[in-house]
């Protein structure tokens, strides 16, 4: 306890000295937009040099305590000097909407570059992948700058560790109550981004895995409909849920990244080209509206706001009375289930069912194609972690999942059966309640309903609703059925307007 005193002390005196310098040449680093630093760029008083110089600085002053960053760019600088280059050889203008900006990647999404792409793991240390994720294209295309890897769960928690633990990167520390969960396989991303190391990151979710992180470190989340984004050089789970979306400190950030990274990928022609009829003629950017509240029929399904404390239902049900005063048709008491709990254990038991195959698969494919790796197979990953049990930590955290999902032999009769129940249970669960009601989207607490969205590749936004007693955040999440991103970031953009929750991390013991 004395140690950790000391780090928070030594913490203030560095938080202090940022905020202090936080203003340059009439720039708030803290804290900034998108649209901030687009500005900045046009005026003059900031250049992406000393953006990537200011991240770099934090990652440097933050990292040891929150271990959100597992690796940064050596080549972050010199990228950034280019944009600033190109700018100013195009007289001021931007080539791109992300223009200089950083950006951070789980470390599950491939960079051909000085980086590493290992999912945290030391078995994938060394790796080499033959081309950048599709989402990673898009970007470089944008002009983003590419700042470095955030720390996952390692396996994007398949493996089942800590929330936020790799061996790589250690674990990451939730930055608003440092003993609270980071929460989610994309706990470093949403860690980095709120705790201002980042600009932006990209995360990827299987099941809760932005929506989650993003509600306990109070940042916007978007869990994009599946094959809106490209899985492509992604290290992978299950090619039926996986999705790869942003994580920012406010939706316009969120909606400029997806509008970045959503279309058509080759490498990932089925799901993406199935998926780009959803995306709208002129982007996602246009559906930021101040009144995107009225008129939207928003349902409340019972049981996912069981088990929380009466301050946070006060404020849920201040948000729903929001919602309402804007203009919204708030609809409650809807039955998602005759039996949630019932329900719940029906998608684990046949979402494991299908997923440790699927996982086996994708995961021999992704290693297959590597221009080199330690490692080759599942198989080859398993036996690492038995060779090297105390930097994996294979004592406290074992590889069950791993192993069962070894022991399976492809697609079978008993995946194929799963996999039916869980589209029979999405179409009589999530899909008929909003069909039958006419909803727009429905509302629950956190990443409480995650497994629903999952099963059907639904899209879902996490925006801050508030603190707990001891400070640690929730969030309100807003979903709908595969496309409904638009009203989504309508209801989102203008709900995150009216209530303007989110403030910086406090750094509590």
């Amino acid at each position: 306890m004395a140690c950790l005193r000391l780090q928070l002390q030594a913490l203030a005196a560095v938080l202090a000295l940022v905020a202090a310098n936080s203003v340059s040449h009439g720039f708030e680093f803290h804290e900034a937009t998108v649209e901030a630093i687009h500005l900045g760029f046009s005026n003059g008083s900031l250049t992406s040099t000393a953006l990537v110089q200011f991240y770099l600085n934090q990652i440097s002053r933050l990292n040891p305590l929150l271990r959100a960053v597992i690796e940064v760019n050596p080549d972050a600088l010199r990228q950034a000097a280019r944009a600033d280059a190109r700018r100013a050889s195009s007289g001021g203008l931007l080539t791109g909407g992300l223009h200089g900006i950083p950006v951070l990647l789980k470390d599950n999404i491939a960079t051909l570059d000085a980086l590493n792409t290992t999912a945290g793991s030391f078995a994938l240390l060394g790796s080499v992948v033959k081309r950048d994720a599709g989402v990673v294209v898009r970007l470089r295309q944008a002009g983003a700058v590419v700042l470095g890897k955030a720390n996952p769960s390692e396996w994007s928690n398949f493996r089942t560790v800590d929330s936020g633990w790799s061996a790589r990167g250690g674990q990451t520390l939730n930055p608003y109550v440092l003993s609270s969960t980071p929460c989610g396989s994309s706990a470093g991303p949403g860690v980095a981004v709120a705790a201002n190391m980042a600009a932006v990151t990209l995360g990827t979710e299987t099941d809760g895995s932005i929506l989650c992180p993003s509600s306990w470190n109070s940042v916007v989340g978007i869990k994009p409909t599946v094959g809106l984004t490209s899985r492509s050089g992604v290290i992978p789970i299950t090619p039926r849920q996986d999705t790869v979306g942003p994580m920012c400190r406010t939706v316009s950030d969120a909606v400029q990244v997806l509008d970045t990274i959503v279309g058509y990928d080759a490498f990932d022609a089925a799901a993406t080209g199935a998926a780009s009829k959803y995306i709208p003629a002129g982007g996602y950017m246009q559906f930021l509206k101040q009144d995107g509240l009225r008129g939207k029929r928003i349902g409340i399904p019972n049981g996912f706001f069981q088990g929380y404390g009466e301050a946070e239902l006060r404020v849920y049900q201040q948000h729903l009375d929001t919602m309402s005063h804007h203009g919204a048709v708030v609809i409650e008491n809807l039955d998602v289930a005759t039996n949630l709990t019932a329900l719940a254990v029906d998608i684990a038991s046949n979402e494991f069912m299908a997923v440790r195959a699927e996982f086996k698969l994708s995961l021999n494919a992704y290693l297959a194609d590597l221009s080199s790796s330690p490692v080759r197979s599942l198989a080859d990953v398993i036996a690492f972690n038995n060779a090297n049990p105390v930097q994996e930590r294979l004592k406290d955290f074992g590889q069950r999942n791993l192993i069962a999902a070894e022991n399976t032999h492809g697609i079978g009769s008993v995946e194929r059966a799963a996999i039916r129940r869980l589209e029979e249970l999405s179409a009589n669960g999530l899909e008929r309640l909003m069909k039958e009601q006419q909803l727009d989207a429905i509302v629950t607490p956190n990443s409480s309903a995650s497994s629903l969205r999952a099963i059907g590749g639904h899209p879902g936004i996490v925006v801050p609703a508030g603190y707990g007693e001891q400070g640690v955040p929730f969030g309100i999440c807003f979903s709908g059925l595969q496309g409904y991103e638009p009203r989504l970031i309508e209801i989102a953009y203008a709900f995150e307007q009216a209530t303007n929750v989110r403030r910086p991390p406090m750094f509590k013991p």
